[in-house]
């Protein structure tokens, strides 16, 4: 009994000696080697508290036999068990997590703001959801449960509106008090059901350009709100609803697809997000009447060049007119290294007011202090500079920020960045990576599809001086005109300032003459001439040389040595671009002399050689029209030609073999044109000149 004892006693000392926590791994280590099977996890704890709580009894027995009976028995506090070390997270990852716990908070303790409407006490309905995916250009159906109102809330010029709860398909619960709050809207007028597709369409691809935005670092992201489309298939007829989130604040309309912008509503963002679709799209596309709660947008507008698709709100070329003659590039312009659309003086005059406005918005450019190399300052427009700024990789990006400081110039100079193709293999720097899981994995295709449609965007200047080197750049079978939409805008704004749309006009009267802005309007043709646009080379021209003009029939240029010769020049050039008039034109001047300037002579070779091209002109121009007029027919210049050969001089030789030739093929045109007496005429002629030959 006494070795018993005293081994009870010594392993109690031991016991008392042994530090809890090693304690505590010694029976997990047991257990878990020991069993031939896993212990379950709360057997292991169980048996851990238990074994501690033996030792605590234990300590306390013994501390009551060393203390008197009136003293307080101290009870010692087991000690912390250190947490091994978690991994470490990533910042991105950390902030998520923070925004999420936030964004659960704010739900679950923000009212529902459509609670009193009662909208859970309607009947529950099925609908197909039809979704659009901008990247791959498909449609989406599924079935969701949702409740709407009977009668509309609001409406608008076009549409109305009605409140709609929709329960989440990842719901477990048919709870309605949790159901997320939409607007379901409906054209007041029938319509046709493509209409409500291409609405979707057109806003989805809106959204994708919102994030193409927003790769490019902004002073503020911006998105587009999600719609679809509700087919109650249940209801009769199967009735179509856009259907679109509800949010809560204050409704600001910033522009508009007429051009029109609200001075309490300019701000710098929407502005240049419509900027920076127009250059990052190759002017193909411009995305403007940017509306919504902040940055938070819907219901946009999308102009094309071509003016079809995205409804009847797509106005084109003209459209983009409109947007541009009410811009002034701001602070985000010029951070995302756009460049500023060519204005006339006056109505650069006419934008100091928004300027001022846009100054002094809050939204300011970290690293504003540093100077952005701008390709406007380059007074040769040498577009290399241009597109060596444009492949900078992101990480060059300038950083942005809230504050309302801005500190201008500074020594150091910082590479600019722009929106531009991504070179790179890894478009984005190691710091903007985020760190994903396997159940992120599903978002690596979505993200994949983002950068191969950035990488097929191909930015391209809104400056006239830049558009014409990168037309030299990548001239296609030596084409001078055509294919310019910049020049295209630039007609279109001629032609506005021709019909007086930005004339100030009071009231009901009409519009005089002198209203005009006629500098502008030259200005603006001149700007399309030399992007290439054939129309407005024509018309200066014309214009010039003091003939009638069918574009800005009411100005008028003086009629000065140095005028005719600028004509002569837009004659030429009008020529080579394939157009038949100025063909014309030219060999009658180089012919007679007549409106040639005094900047060239008479010469028969160049007149034969435009009327031989004439006569030959008989498919279409560059760009791609046809001169049907024929007030020259190609027996007239034909005989004109000949005539030339038969006398030569001034650099021709004399050829009555070729004038006979000219002769004989003029007068069976003539035939065919049923003017039998002209026909005699010239075989007449041909019969002269083979005569002159035998001579």
């Amino acid at each position: 009994m006494s070795s018993v004892s005293s081994s009870s006693d010594m392993d109690e000392d031991w016991m008392h000696m042994l530090p809890l926590t090693e304690i505590e791994v010694v029976e997990e280590e047991e257990t878990s080697s020991d069993s031939a099977e896993e212990v379950p996890r709360s057997v292991s704890k169980q048996r851990r508290v238990s074994f501690a709580s033996i030792r605590r009894q234990r300590t306390l027995g013994t501390l009551s036999s060393l203390r008197p009976a009136s003293e307080p028995i101290a009870i010692p506090e087991r000690e912390k068990v250190p947490k091994q070390s978690e991994e470490p997270v990533s910042i991105p990852v950390r902030n998520w997590r923070i925004a999420i716990r936030k964004a659960r908070e704010f739900v679950r303790n923000t009212p529902d703001a459509w609670q009193e409407f009662g909208l859970e006490k309607h009947e529950t309905e099925k609908a197909t959801r039809h979704r659009y995916n901008a990247l791959r250009k498909s449609w989406l159906e599924d079935t969701v449960l949702v409740k709407m109102e009977d009668e509309p809330f609001d409406h608008g010029a076009m549409r109305e509106c009605f409140r709609l709860k929709k329960l989440s398909n990842f719901s477990r619960s048919l709870d309605w008090n949790r159901a997320s709050n939409y607007v379901a809207k409906r054209y007041i007028e029938k319509v046709e059901r493509d209409v409500y597709f291409e609405d979707v369409k057109l806003q989805m691809d809106a959204k994708l350009w919102g994030e193409e935005f927003n790769r490019h670092d902004p002073p503020k992201k911006v998105d587009i709100m999600q719609v679809v489309i509700l087919e109650f298939k249940d209801r009769p007829g199967s009735p179509l609803y856009h259907l679109e989130h509800f949010i809560e604040g204050k409704y600001i309309k910033y522009n508009s697809n007429s051009g029109f912008v609200e001075d309490e509503a300019l701000r710098c963002t929407p502005q240049a997000f419509s900027h920076f679709t127009f250059e990052r799209s190759s002017h193909n596309i411009i995305v403007v009447d940017i509306q919504g709660v902040g940055d938070l947008w819907t219901d946009p507008q999308i102009h094309t060049k071509e003016g079809t698709d995205y409804g009847d709100g797509n106005l084109g070329t003209k459209g983009m007119a409109l947007y541009f003659h009410s811009h002034s590039c701001n602070r985000i312009c010029k951070a995302l290294n756009l460049t500023a659309f060519d204005l006339s003086n006056s109505e650069i005059a006419n934008l100091e007011r928004a300027q001022v406005i846009q100054t002094s918005s809050k939204t300011i450019l970290r690293g504003s202090e540093e100077i952005v190399i701008d390709p406007r300052l380059k007074n040769t427009g040498d577009i290399t500079l241009f597109l060596r700024q444009r492949s900078e990789s992101p990480r060059n990006s300038p950083r942005v920020s809230e504050s309302e400081d801005v500190h201008m110039m500074s020594s150091s100079v910082s590479p600019p960045y722009s929106p531009v193709n991504f070179l790179d293999d890894d478009p984005f720097p190691p710091s903007l990576r985020r760190l994903r899981s396997d159940s992120e994995n599903s978002s690596i295709t979505r993200e994949a599809e983002h950068e191969e449609f950035a990488r097929r965007q191909v930015s391209r200047p809104s400056c006239v001086n830049l558009e014409v080197n990168f037309r030299r750049m990548s001239l296609i079978q030596g084409q001078l005109t055509g294919g310019s939409i910049l020049g295209e805008v630039h007609l279109e704004m001629a032609k506005y300032h021709e019909n007086g749309r930005f004339a100030p006009q009071q009231g009901l009267n009409m519009l005089h003459e002198e209203e005009v802005d006629w500098d502008s309007a030259i200005f603006h043709l001149e700007k399309a001439a030399v992007c290439g646009v054939l129309e407005a080379i024509v018309a200066l021209a014309r214009m010039f040389l003091q003939l009638p003009h069918d574009v800005l029939e009411g100005a008028h240029v003086e009629n000065t040595e140095e005028n005719t010769n600028r004509g002569v020049d837009y004659m030429r050039m009008a020529a080579v671009a394939g157009d038949r008039g100025a063909m014309i034109y030219l060999a009658n001047a180089y012919h007679t002399g007549s409106g040639l300037g005094t900047e060239r002579d008479i010469d028969w070779v160049e007149a034969t050689r435009w009327y031989d091209q004439a006569v030959n002109q008989s498919g279409e121009d560059e760009e791609g029209c046809y001169d049907a007029t024929m007030e020259e027919p190609a027996y007239l210049l034909m005989a004109k030609e000949a005539e030339l050969y038969r006398e030569g001089g001034h650099g021709l030789e004399k050829d009555p073999e070729r004038a006979a030739e000219l002769y004989n093929d003029a007068a069976e045109q003539a035939m065919a044109a049923m003017k039998g007496r002209l026909a005699s005429k010239y075989f007449m002629f041909a019969e002269e000149c083979w005569g002159e030959m035998e001579e």
